[in-house]
């Protein structure tokens, strides 16, 4: 139903990381047969989201913001609905105060949940689509694995729900769909897209690391200034710097010479210090490919498993 209202044959969507999912890894999702979702937070303004927007041209493809950035600065929707998206996810808050105004242009308006609780939230405030986001996931998320949240999501609606959290194969694609949901929502296999905005440097770290290799904090929130609700920490690659001040952040803001290391890393791309956000899928991803490859070859998983299941279900 969901591929129909969208017009996509793969029921796979990239999570619209920021700033790492851009207008050319959308386009190139939205070629392949999924949906492309473009990620912008509170410091993206009207040139830029103009200029990724751009880079999709006449495809199909969504928006992917956070409740709390436009809270804060609620032109930033009148900036996305001017980029004439299918959709817009608002997650991160209560997206009830800008639901109208989506249905209104005539966008569908999607959440990412991270809880029983959020999952309330969005349905009260009338979204179409909501996205289960397990803790697995990278970048900020909450605190339930995956598969619980997706049982508990899927029992709570009948409007579709689209899974995110750790899967980046088609076996977890097929396990999300026979689970009922219509689609999975993935984020750090994209990162390893030619496509996507990632820095080579960054790209070597996520295709170097496994599954044991991140780390939930709120410590390069603190180091940026960015006001994101203490329950959504940001799962990131560990590294000697982080581990140092995970937790410890007030201190680390009173320490100047810390701050301006940090600083001076991410001028240099020096990701020993600087953050990569990624999710615990990077001990299934070690490789640079290009965003057809990397969806193709889940597809024809997803595809595999699926016909393995209805063979199994038949005897």
């Amino acid at each position: 139903m969901l591929g129909e209202l969208l017009g996509i044959r793969v029921p796979i969507f990239n999570a619209p990381m920021t700033p790492q999912a851009g207008g050319a890894l959308a386009a190139a999702v939205s070629d392949a047969g999924g949906f492309g979702m473009l990620g912008f937070d509170e410091d993206e303004g009207e040139e830029s989201i103009a200029a990724q927007a751009a880079l999709v041209g006449e495809r199909t493809f969504g928006i992917g913001m956070s409740a709390w950035a436009l809270d804060a600065r609620p032109h930033l929707l009148d900036l996305a609905i001017r980029a004439r998206p299918r959709l817009v996810s608002i997650s991160f808050g209560d997206p009830k105060p800008y639901v109208d105004k989506l249905h209104a242009a005539g966008i569908l308006a999607a959440s990412q949940v991270q809880s029983r609780a959020w999952a309330r939230t969005a349905l009260d405030a009338g979204v179409d689509v909501l996205v289960a986001q397990g803790q697995e996931a990278g970048g900020h998320t909450g605190s339930v694995g995956t598969m619980v949240l997706m049982q508990i999501v899927l029992a709570m609606t009948e409007k579709p729900v689209l899974v995110a959290g750790g899967i980046a194969t088609g076996r977890g694609v097929a396990a999300v769909l026979a689970a009922g949901a219509a689609g999975a929502w993935i984020g750090t296999p994209f990162l390893l897209a030619r496509e996507s905005r990632s820095p080579d440097e960054a790209r070597a770290r996520i295709a170097a690391s496994n599954e044991t290799q991140t780390i939930k904090t709120h410590v390069y929130d603190r180091l940026q200034r960015k006001p994101w609700p203490d329950e959504f920490a940001g799962r990131a690659l560990r590294n000697p710097f982080v581990e140092r001040w995970d937790g410890k952040e007030d201190e680390l803001m009173q320490t100047q010479s810390a701050v301006d290391e940090f600083a001076k890393a991410k001028g240099e791309r020096d990701y020993s210090r600087a953050h990569v956000y990624a999710g615990e899928s990077v001990g299934l991803i070690d490789r640079v490919e290009s965003a057809a490859e990397i969806l193709g070859r889940i597809e024809r998983e997803t595809d595999e498993r699926l016909r393995i299941l209805k063979q199994a279900s038949a005897h």
